[in-house]
């Protein structure tokens, strides 16, 4: 759960976004960019977090009444050579903290951490990473609000997220608009029955820039609170194509991830940002295939 140290929204002094170059990174800086609010977006190209000199490096580009916005990761954690990569990052971040403190800090994480059960998730759902991934998220949590101290820390956990500019060619959405952008089939897993939810980038986006304006602190999930089947996901992405691709399924290999089914309870969401509202699925799609176009 979250809660506000500003009664009602108030720009940052500087927001200073680190790994600005990245899918959701980027999303940030655009919105901060609308709404006219100082920031500082960072790359590797300005700080290699992973050098030997990052944390002084980046110490360097803060100020005190900075917010900072933690996004860089190597993601996703697939092997403990990426873990491994994962805790420098993280360590560079910490060591920049602890020489150059700052006014907020903002850690985008990842849903990854909550183990499997029968009831929507929420944020007081047991934190037990099932995955590499996971561990990663839940380490990187851990770090940087022991090095933010008394320096007010927020993490935002998003579910699956999809956006046209989204780097990755995971299983979903993204990938899914790919294949019929190119004509090909969409293979499934089984028959696409898993039920997950999907958040669009643009949300996540968002709900980073309110927890910035009111300098909150705690936790919250990125997650619209309704899932569809991956098969549903593929009908709906291929319906914005003109020329239909073949959707099938595929012999399953191992058990379902999650069970099948992985829900999510938005109503934290809602307590903290009662006025705010969640993308649906089929309008996400339809956000994302309008971007993709616009961009190519």
């Amino acid at each position: 759960m979250l809660t506000h140290l500003e009664s009602a929204p108030r720009n940052p002094a500087r927001v200073v976004v680190v790994g600005a170059s990245g899918f959701v990174g980027g999303a940030i800086v655009k919105q901060l960019a609308e709404k006219g609010i100082p920031h500082l977006a960072l790359s590797r190209a300005d700080v290699d977090l992973m050098a030997e000199d990052a944390g002084a490096r980046l110490a360097e580009q803060l100020r005190p009444d900075d917010s900072l916005v933690a996004v860089s990761a190597v993601a996703p954690c697939k092997n403990s050579a990426m873990l491994r990569d994962n805790l420098t990052i993280i360590e560079t971040f910490c060591d920049a903290l602890k020489a150059q403190p700052v006014a907020h800090v903002l850690n985008i994480g990842s849903d990854a951490i909550y183990a499997d059960g029968p009831l929507p998730l929420s944020e007081s759902s047991c934190a037990s990473p099932g995955s590499l991934h996971g561990i990663m998220h839940l380490t990187r949590e851990v770090m940087l609000q022991e090095a933010a101290g008394e320096t007010p820390f927020a993490t935002l956990r998003p579910t699956l997220i999809y956006g046209a500019a989204d780097p990755h060619n995971g299983y979903g959405p993204n990938r899914f608009r790919r294949l019929a952008a190119a004509g090909e089939d969409i293979v499934l897993f089984g028959e696409g029955e898993e039920r997950r939810d999907h958040v669009y980038v643009g949300d996540v986006a968002e709900l980073a820039l309110r927890i910035l304006e009111r300098r909150s602190q705690g936790s919250l999930n990125a997650a619209t609170g309704e899932v569809v089947s991956f098969r549903e996901a593929a009908e709906m992405v291929v319906s914005h194509f003109p020329k239909p691709v073949a959707i099938k399924g595929s012999p399953r290999v191992g058990p379902m991830p999650h069970g099948g089914y992985r829900p999510f309870d938005p109503a934290a969401t809602q307590a903290a940002f009662p006025d705010f509202r969640y993308t649906k699925p089929a309008e996400g799609f339809a956000l994302a295939h309008r971007a993709a176009l616009e961009a190519a």
